[in-house]
């Protein structure tokens, strides 16, 4: 199976292996893609395929219709990775790709009867906690970019470019609007373990907006914070993904020899 062929093209900087024994679905923050996770691959195992997914409106699929509504977009990207979920596997989301990552877990147990083994859920507070929006979607323009700019996830010298505006103002309204619309329905907790990640000086999202997430899993729960505000993925990369390595390590070791397990990988 060209699984690769098959996803295509909703994952960039991917390294797909048909010998990992587990693979890690990596979703962006609001106005982001695939790019952010393009030097994850190189600091994870052989053992673990990272797989950034690419969502419509961003890199080469620039001119595709962006999603305003977590619904049909989580629903796409289940049967799109349909075909790489022939092993365990974990999600890891910012922002954004939290509550993605977040609804895609629920919807692949519900619609599929499949599981992940662990949930990354980084910068978004959990489901249940009231947030005032810092940027409503529908802002006019002026008042909205003044407030993107206050997020500092989008360097200023973008903002000040009338062709790129015209590029980027779309993207983050459509994203704002698909993460505002955003109303979880009653399920059951998830029973795989789930991690929140924080930015020590993140203003927007506390630490009890992360520890709220415990609430959403029957599994194990753990919390780190790490150096940085709300885009701490970015300037704390490498120790990040450091500590998701560390994570996920647990669900890739060697199992005993003749074991059920074994068998099944």
């Amino acid at each position: 199976m060209n699984s690769t062929f098959q996803t295509a093209p909703w994952l960039a900087y991917s390294r797909i292996s048909q010998t990992a024994r587990l693979r890690l679905f990596c979703f962006p923050y609001a106005g982001g893609g695939a790019l952010i996770y393009r030097g994850w691959p190189s600091q994870f195992p052989a053992t673990i395929d990272v797989c950034p997914v690419q969502l419509p409106g961003r890199g080469t699929r620039l001119t595709e219709p962006l999603f305003k509504r977590i619904g049909p977009a989580v629903s796409a990207i289940a049967e799109a990775i349909k075909p790489l979920l022939d092993r365990p596997f974990a999600l890891f989301g910012h922002s954004m790709g939290a509550l993605i990552s977040f609804e895609l877990a629920r919807l692949l147990r519900r619609e599929q009867g499949i599981s992940p083994v662990h949930v990354m859920l980084s910068g978004r507070h959990a489901p249940q906690v009231e947030k005032e929006e810092s940027v409503p979607y529908n802002l006019p323009e002026p008042e909205f970019l003044e407030k993107v700019s206050c997020l500092n996830g989008t360097p200023p010298d973008i903002l000040k470019q009338p062709e790129l505006l015209q590029l980027i103002v779309p993207l983050l309204r459509a994203d704002f609007e698909l993460c505002q619309s955003y109303k979880p329905s009653a399920e059951a907790p998830l029973d795989c373990n789930v991690t929140a990640f924080g930015g020590l000086q993140d203003c927007e999202v506390k630490r009890p907006d992360l520890e709220a997430w415990k609430e959403h899993t029957s599994g194990a729960f753990s919390l780190r914070m790490l150096p940085g505000d709300h885009f701490f993925l970015n300037t704390s990369q490498q120790l990040l993904s450091r500590v998701v390595v560390q994570e996920l390590n647990q669900y890739v070791r060697t199992p005993a020899a003749g074991s059920a397990r074994a068998a099944l990988y």
